[in-house]
Order: C-alpha cells, then sequence, then structure tokens
C-alpha cells in the first residue's frame, strides 16, 4: 500500500469497491471554516452589476484556452524519426484563425522531446473532447511519455475583442490564483510517486508570486516587477503575465495570461477539464470585480499556504523533478480541503457552463473530473501504478456520470416541435398540448412532465398570436 490512501490493487482514497469505483471523500480540514469566508480589498473601480454581467458574457464568448501540450519520445525512438511523421499527421495551420482539421497551430522540437501547440477554440465539452482524443490517443497508444521535463501549459486569450478589459479582473484572476495556488499546484500534479508529486520548481515558479499582492500594487507594476526579476525568468512563472499590454489608464489590451503549473498529462479528459477550470477562475474574477479585489487569506492561512507551495514545488527532488517527500496524509487531506473550497466557489460557473450547452442539465462533466482529480490528482493515481489509459479510463468514466440527464428522443423532437413552431394556430393552451402529445406519441402526463422540466430550463409561455408554446430563452 503506497501513502495518500491510494492501493496497487487499485483502491482510490482508501477505500474498497472495484478499480474503478467512486471516491469517498476525506477527513475535514479543521481550518476551513476560516479559509471560507474571502476578504476582500475594497475599491474605487469596482464593476456595477450591469457591467459585470457584460464582462461575463463577453469573455465567455471571446475568451479562448489553447494549450501547449509536451511529452518525450517512445523509449528507444529518435525524435527525428517521430518528429516529421507527426507534423504531417497534425497538418499545423500555424495560424491562430485557422483551426485546421485538428486544431494545431504548430508542433516543435522541445528540450524534453515535443511541443504540440494547440489553437483555443469556443469551451464546447464534447468538441474539445473529440478534438484532444484525435490527438492524443495515437500518441499514447504509440508509448510517448510525460516526464517531469515536460509540461502542459493554459493559454487563456481574448480573440478579437476591441475594448480594454478593467484592470480590477486580470488583478481578482492574479490574486484567485494566488489564494488557492497550493490546492492548484496539487490538483494539477501529475508526477508518478509520491516523493516526487510534481515536476521541478524552476519550469512554473511560485516565488514572485508569493509577494506581489494587487492590495498594494497595480498590474502594470506586478508585471514590470516580475519582467525584471533577477530570481525567476519572465516566462517562467507560475501565472506568467508577458504577453498582457496595457493601455495608459491601466486597463488590459492584450488579454494573454498562460497558467503555466499544470505538470505534463496525456488524459485528454484531464486537460479538457482543467481548460473549464481556468476559463471558470476568469469569469469568477469578473463577478468579484463588483466588490473589490479578493484577499488571499489572513496571514496565518496566508503562510501556511506558502509552506505549502514550498513542500509541493522546489528544485530539490531527483532529475527535474520536485521532493515531495514532506507531504504527508494529513496535508493531501488540507490540500483535499482546499481544491475543494475553491470548487465549491466555482461551481456556478459550471452551471452556467452546463446550461449553455444545451444538453438540458446543470450538471457539467469537466466539474466532475475535476471534482475527482481535487481529491486524487493524476499524480496519485499514476503513483498507484495506473497507466495513462487507465487514468482516461477513471476520468471518463467520473465525466459520463452527468450523461443521465441528458434529453432524450421524444425530448429533443419537443424541442424542435417548439423551436421551429410546427404546431400553431391553437386557440388555448390545452389544445396545442393534446396536439403536441399525439404527435409525439406521449400520454398527457408524460408530456406535461417534459413541459415541467423545459420551462424550469430556458422558460416557456403560450403565444396567444402565433397559437403555441415558445421558450423564453
Amino acid at each position: 500500500m503506497l501513502q495518500y490512501g491510494i492501493g496497487c490493487t487499485g483502491s482510490v482514497g482508501g477505500r474498497s469497491g472495484g478499480q474503478f469505483g467512486p471516491l469517498t471523500p476525506p477527513r475535514p480540514y479543521t481550518d476551513l471554516e476560516a479559509m471560507k469566508e474571502p476578504i476582500i480589498f475594497r475599491r474605487d473601480d469596482c464593476l456595477s452589476h450591469e457591467q459585470a454581467m457584460y464582462w461575463k458574457d463577453l469573455l465567455y464568448r471571446t475568451v479562448k484556452v489553447g494549450t501547449e501540450v509536451e511529452f518525450a519520445m517512445p523509449k528507444g525512438v529518435k525524435k527525428e524519426n517521430f518528429l516529421p511523421p507527426l507534423v504531417e499527421e497534425l497538418q499545423p495551420t500555424k495560424d491562430l484563425t485557422n483551426l485546421g482539421q485538428y486544431g494545431v497551430l504548430d508542433v516543435v522540437s522541445e528540450h524534453c522531446g515535443i511541443e504540440i501547440q494547440i489553437i483555443g477554440r469556443q469551451p464546447y465539452y464534447p468538441a474539445l473532447m473529440e478534438q484532444y482524443h484525435a490527438i492524443l490517443d495515437p500518441l499514447v497508444a504509440q508509448g510517448v511519455r510525460a516526464r517531469p521535463t515536460c509540461g502542459l501549459h493554459y493559454h487563456t486569450l481574448t480573440i478579437g475583442l476591441s475594448e480594454p478589459v478593467p484592470e480590477i479582473i486580470l488583478a481578482n484572476v492574479w490574486n484567485l490564483t494566488r489564494r488557492y495556488a497550493p490546492n492548484l499546484r496539487f490538483l494539477t500534479s501529475a508526477g508518478s510517486s509520491g516523493e516526487s508529486l510534481c515536476r521541478r520548481r524552476n519550469y512554473t515558479s511560485h516565488l514572485e508570486m508569493v509577494k506581489l499582492t494587487p492590495g498594494v500594487m497595480s498590474m502594470i507594476q506586478i508585471q514590470r516587477h516580475l519582467r525584471d526579476s533577477k530570481r525567476v525568468p519572465e516566462h517562467q512563472n507560475f501565472l506568467n503575465l508577458e504577453h498582457v499590454t496595457f493601455d495608459d489608464d491601466g486597463a488590459v489590451l492584450d488579454f494573454h495570461l498562460e497558467f503555466r503549473f499544470p505538470d505534463a498529462d496525456l488524459s485528454p479528459t484531464s486537460i479538457v477539464a482543467k481548460m473549464f477550470l481556468f476559463l471558470a477562475i476568469l469569469l469568477k474574477a469578473v463577478e468579484m470585480s463588483q466588490y473589490g479585489v479578493i484577499h488571499v487569506g489572513r496571514v496565518r492561512e496566508w503562510r501556511r499556504k506558502v509552506e505549502l507551495l514550498d513542500m509541493l514545488s522546489n528544485n530539490d527532488g531527483n532529475l527535474a523533478t520536485s521532493d515531495t517527500s514532506r507531504i504527508t496524509p494529513e496535508i493531501i487531506d488540507e490540500l483535499r480541503a482546499g481544491c475543494r473550497e475553491l470548487l465549491e466557489l466555482l461551481k456556478p460557473v459550471f452551471v452556467r457552463f452546463a446550461r449553455a450547452s444545451g444538453e438540458g442539465s446543470e450538471e457539467h462533466p469537466a466539474f466532475e473530473v475535476l471534482s475527482l482529480l481535487a481529491e486524487t490528482p493524476l499524480s496519485l493515481l499514476r503513483a498507484s501504478g495506473r497507466s495513462w489509459s487507465e487514468i482516461e479510463q477513471l476520468l471518463s468514466e467520473r465525466a459520463a456520470i452527468t450523461s443521465g440527464n441528458e434529453w432524450d428522443k421524444s425530448d429533443r423532437r419537443l424541442i424542435r416541435a417548439i423551436e421551429l413552431a410546427e404546431l400553431t394556430g391553437h386557440t388555448a393552451p390545452e389544445a396545442w398540448k393534446w396536439e403536441a402529445a399525439r404527435e409525439l406519441f406521449l400520454t398527457p402526463q408524460e408530456l406535461e412532465k417534459r413541459l415541467e422540466r423545459l420551462d424550469s430550463w430556458r422558460g416557456l409561455k403560450w403565444d396567444a398570436g402565433l397559437g403555441t408554446m415558445v421558450f423564453l430563452g
């Protein structure tokens, strides 16, 4: 039995129930109540409710989350023999405005092996899953490896945005990332043993980030400090701001963030789930900008978070890893508690993602996957001896939990009848319902249940002029 409640026989979280069974929650963290109450820096540039609604909608429509997926060659394979056929297969467009067949911008040689640069696109879960499976499944089958020298970088950027983003939104993204930095590092860890849960700090350093607060500095000043640092190269910061530009008033012109801290990952379900995580952090930052800028926590809690970061991310391990031997089962539970707190904070954003998908559910598959990774990240799964294929099976089964809420064939026929106004000219709702039930081969009671569900999803009303039911949204 390995540490942290993961057994080589396949139990997760220290419980029985089969290799891919559900997780059981760990014991609670005693200081969670103290962490839960957010502290807000009140500022003069807070967004109004109307402004927050505008920016949430605009950023949801315009932000794309692209990735840089790095991996090492299969054992015994030379890069010069592997790279050219891969480039030919993936057909990189080298144009951010041209998605191409696989959505690949470029395929380049990296110090660790190969990097695939994948263009960001609209956050629609099924399309992203199809894309990342098409790219990664053949590579995993060929035996590519996620070594500690490899990473996974997420680029969150606006495409075609014609107005500057308020600086307070960026400040909240920065401080949300700082507040939950050890938990984010844990959730995205993908080392292969308990003594090396994460890759080396050099590639994704938190040393400058923990010192720089928007409570006393503007985001321009923070960016300048990161750029001038002699301690950490600018592009290797935990949250990289090097691509951000500002106007004369301090608002953000080029909104382009790079979350550098996730470890190398070869699971399509995991990679896609974390795309939604970073988009959710951005949209939550907009919500918080109505009230000020979130604080990282009280002094004692913040010092503890820095200690946890130092234990998770350092340069003391073998090869390119962090030495995480000081991470005990109790500390694992502490990190899990912070992950749950973060996901609880982001849950309403994921409900919006689910509603926007049009599947008739308020549960989003990415949230289910992140909930699993919050308890048992890739590092602990790999430390238990699971292969990448087994990990993908586990995560995809967790994502499928939400599929029971999808619309069935009769629901979709009913939705079509309403959206396309196929049943019009009726004098009263009762007459319309009778005709709809007859057309769809439903009993009146079955039709009523489906209409109630549609009403809670999009809203329904009777249009007397058309003589039919119509959606409100």
